[in-house]
């Protein structure tokens, strides 16, 4: 059986990595003012969005993602006659409604895709499902790095969703915004009502940042650090200690809203991959989605990791 993965844009992977491994992306539109923005991974686009340096205009950006009918064609169009078995894997379902846009896709691509096969010549039945990794941005990271392994050991679609849920309900993806003014203007866009203004003012006279994790489709803060950079450093040194302390997935993914040159300049970046390469654990690193950027602002890091239960301690 061949099988296959798609995911959304705003799940951050390398692009090297879904290049290695043919992995479709579902694309979200972004809109800021009078410029729109094809939100599919891609370096060029990308690129273009941080050359605009819309700075804090983009906390007013509308998102759109993939639609039920364009997740519909991806598939009858292309997937259906390149796999058997198509693992979509998105965002967590209680901060975006792509989960629930795929899920309403698969019911008419499993209505009409035998006749798309037919006509290809292509015998036999196709298979869709979906998973919500209950995560966000480089914490959905550990399910996609997982997904691939177990679809080249050769196993069953069963077993592969049975262990992508339990690295989903084990993944913990972790966000240090740079701007809390700029949180909280893009929370209250959305109705979000998590940041509020005093803390957003406070946060800014005293360089207070928060630590964020998203955890089994809930996120909040876990920790405030004084500075961006010595809350990297905290960052870092935590995933660094997760690290020897042992993950369920050997993978580090670290995303960046910006150049991704700027990363190792942060402190503590070195230590977190010295503890990678003596666990045999690959560090990821990974552009963040025009998406991720648009929601947590530009210069933030995400870092997802996937581990057995335990209590965040900053």
């Amino acid at each position: 059986m061949r099988m296959g993965l798609a995911i959304d844009a705003s799940c951050d992977i390398p692009q090297a990595f879904l290049q290695e491994h043919r992995i479709a992306v579902m694309p979200i539109t972004v809109r800021v003012d009078s410029d729109v923005f094809l939100d599919n991974r891609s370096q060029t686009e990308i690129h273009r969005f941080l050359d605009r340096k819309l700075g804090d205009r983009s906390h007013s950006a509308e998102t759109e993602p993939c639609s039920v009918e364009e997740v519909q064609k991806l598939f009858l169009d292309k997937l259906v006659l390149e796999q058997d078995c198509v693992f979509c894997l998105t965002i967590t379902a209680t901060r975006s409604p792509i989960n629930e846009h795929v899920i309403k896709a698969s019911f008419g691509v499993l209505k009409h895709y035998r006749e798309v096969r037919d006509k290809a010549g292509i015998p036999g039945p196709f298979l869709m499902r979906v998973i919500d990794t209950r995560n966000l941005f480089a914490g959905a990271a550990p399910c996609i790095v997982e997904a691939t392994r177990l679809i080249q050991a050769g196993e069953s679609a069963p077993a592969i969703r049975e262990r992508l849920t339990h690295i989903a309900n084990n993944s913990y993806g972790y966000m240090l915004p740079r701007d809390l003014y700029y949180l909280r203007a893009r929370a209250k866009k959305k109705g979000d009502r998590s940041v509020g203004l005093l803390s957003a003012m406070l946060g800014s006279a005293l360089d207070i940042k928060p630590l964020l994790r998203g955890y089994r489709g809930d996120t909040g803060p876990v920790g405030k650090v004084r500075g961006f950079e010595h809350g990297a450093e905290t960052l870092f040194n935590y995933a660094a200690q997760r690290v020897h302390a042992g993950l369920l997935v050997p993978v580090v993914c670290v995303s960046y809203g910006g150049d991704l040159a700027e990363l190792p300049k942060l402190p503590g970046y070195a230590g977190l991959r010295t503890a990678c390469e003596e666990c045999g654990v690959a560090l990821m690193e990974a552009p963040m989605s025009i998406t991720g950027m648009v929601n947590v602002g530009e210069g933030a890091v995400t870092l997802g990791f996937a581990a057995e239960e335990h209590v965040a301690e900053f």
